[in-house]
């Protein structure tokens, strides 16, 4: 589902017109920090929930055959089977959500999780990860290759530049042609929100993002200074509210770390 080009014109101007209140996003995230978390069983149901929505993750420069194959199988057993075992979890088929590697090493991991008789998938960064500066052919080219090589997630990264200087036009237009080169395999946006400066551009770009047919969006790639913060998660949780009141469509957000992304359902 996305928002065609005729309706997004007259709805661009209304997301020009957004603007967050700061002070009302920091309060809220306070107030959600300051509650108490699960302790003893419900902790650890609430652990294993988490594990089943990490996209783990490799991007390194030294990735290789056998780094993504071992990686691959960490993501089919990630728990110990013997502590599994004493909360008698071993036979709830507990894995993460997905592997996650550069496009080179997609059909790496896709050849490990086959051999290993997983249906996991297998998510690719591509367009220009992490900074997404490369030509626009270059980075669909990236997109393409991945889902070729039998990715069946994408994740991509916005042009900043666009958001900084307010061309939401244009990067509605980038990520729709991402969507088309994606296929049937889904795409989340990274909306590198350490680098977007304020909680409006958050907004817009989250808003924008969705409307171009995103699956998901996601706070970063895990390289900028800032990656996660609360007061972001609020507002990125916000707009995928209003663009369910709006569309009657879910979209997905994801939180990423320096290691691993964390899928979380909608708030709707």
């Amino acid at each position: 589902f996305y928002i065609p080009p005729d309706c997004w014109m007259s709805d661009l101007k209304k997301i020009c017109k957004v603007r967050v209140n700061p002070q009302s996003v920091l309060k809220r995230a306070q107030r959600i920090q300051g509650q108490k978390t699960p302790k003893k069983q419900w902790q650890t149901a609430w652990l294993l929930n988490a594990v089943t929505c990490i996209d783990l993750t490799t991007l390194a420069g030294d990735d290789t055959p056998s780094n993504v194959h071992r990686l691959s199988m960490k993501a089919i057993q990630p728990v110990r089977y013997d502590l599994l075992k004493k909360i008698d979890m071993h036979d709830k088929g507990i894995t993460t959500a997905a592997v996650c590697v550069y496009p080179s090493r997609v059909a790496d991991a896709v050849k490990s999780l086959k051999a290993a008789n997983s249906t996991l998938p297998v998510a690719s960064v591509a367009t220009g990860f992490p900074a997404g500066q490369t030509p626009l052919e270059t980075r669909l080219q990236e997109v393409r290759m991945a889902v070729a090589d039998g990715a069946a997630e994408i994740d991509i990264v916005i042009n900043r530049t666009l958001a900084l200087t307010g061309q939401w036009e244009a990067m509605y237009d980038e990520i729709r042609q991402f969507r088309e080169a994606c296929g049937d395999a889904h795409m989340k946006t990274i909306l590198a929100i350490g680098e977007l400066g304020t909680f409006t551009n958050v907004y817009k770009a989250s808003m924008v993002a969705m409307m171009a047919g995103s699956d998901f969006i996601k706070t970063s790639t895990g390289k900028e200074a800032v990656n996660a913060t609360y007061p972001v998660a609020i507002v990125m949780m916000r707009a995928i509210r209003d663009y369910f009141l709006y569309t009657g469509y879910k979209i997905y957000h994801q939180v990423t770390g320096q290691y691993a992304a964390y899928h979380e359902m909608p708030m709707a």
